[in-house]
């Protein structure tokens, strides 16, 4: 009974925890869940990060690298093990913080293989437990979780409410998709709360309807007949993307950087010959805005939905 009541109490505080998963690289869940977490930061909702990657390409993509903050993942790794208490970076930007990641999660696999060796699949709630004590502070969080890494992964799944699979229209980004399907169905024995939010199309053409439905019909026959491909997708720049990484700013931040950019014409006439944004920019920005809406929205009707239960069942 206690451990019952100890796990409805973990699930109703990571409630709105959603991690970014696919076990292939290169399908953009980093880019993803660092300019998700940032929509929904400039949209007032308070946003906490986690970076469950050695690579810590988040620390690139806002700009915090190798600063006195960046810990490259030592209080995560501390935290996940139980050495001690989640210590996010406040205010990485406004609304948001970042648990980071990096070289210090390399012993994680080490860890998590001999704690499943003691406890089972159960081990694979050692990073739920260290983010409920946190996660009633803020509105989200969400979690980048790294590619290729099956018990780094599994935290994720026993972790998430949600989970947002990325895919490029690839055979290996939809085979990545089927693989973390097949894992999905066991961590929901652990995590009964785990959904599936849905999946979303990264660095995808604008007119590439063929290949969405494509990914649409792979998504139902991996996950269900109900499962929902979100209708916004990223499109491909990969200026953009290089203009985000080089910079240490998110796509909306690029798109303020490019209203307030001179004209061409002047820079050559004042002799500057800088790096200029890439006018993809503002379109790459509306993409991810409509994403997080999309988003917002689906969370909104499963959370209305999930209020009326109780009364629907009474009623019977």
């Amino acid at each position: 009974m206690a451990r019952h009541a100890e796990q409805l109490a973990r699930e109703d505080a990571l409630s709105r925890t959603i991690a970014l998963v696919n076990d292939k690289g290169g399908v953009g869940k980093t880019t993803l869940a660092v300019n998700l977490a940032g929509q929904l930061a400039a949209a007032d909702f308070t946003c906490l990060l986690v970076d469950l990657n050695r690579q810590a390409n988040v620390a690139r993509d806002l700009g915090y690298r190798d600063t006195p903050s960046d810990d490259h993942g030592r209080n995560l790794f501390d935290a996940i093990t139980g050495r001690s208490a989640l210590m996010p970076i406040p205010g990485v930007r406004q609304g948001l913080d970042v648990a980071p990641g990096g070289t210090e999660l390399d012993d994680l696999v080490a860890w998590m293989v001999t704690r499943m060796g003691r406890e089972g699949p159960s081990a694979n709630l050692a990073l739920a437990n260290a983010l409920a004590p946190v996660a009633p502070n803020y509105d989200f969080v969400v979690i980048d979780s790294p590619p290729e890494a099956t018990f780094l992964v599994d935290l994720c799944l026993y972790a998430a409410h949600w989970i947002l699979i990325p895919t490029r229209s690839d055979g290996a980004g939809l085979d990545g998709m089927e693989n973390v399907a097949k894992r999905f169905n066991v961590a929901k024995q652990y995590n009964s709360g785990l959904s599936l939010l849905g999946a979303v199309l990264f660095g995808t053409g604008v007119r590439s309807t063929s290949i969405h439905d494509e990914v649409r019909a792979q998504l139902e026959s991996a996950f269900g007949g109900d499962s929902p491909l979100f209708s916004a997708f990223i499109r491909f720049s990969e200026k953009t993307a290089q203009d985000g990484r080089r910079l240490g700013r998110l796509a909306h931040e690029l798109e303020e950087d490019l209203a307030a950019q001179p004209a061409w014409w002047q820079e050559l006439r004042d002799g500057k010959r800088g790096s200029r944004i890439s006018s993809t920019a503002a379109s790459v920005a509306g993409d991810y805005r409509d994403l997080a809406l999309e988003v917002l929205t689906v969370l909104r009707e499963a959370e209305e939905a999930a209020e009326t239960m109780p009364s629907a069942e009474g009623a019977q």
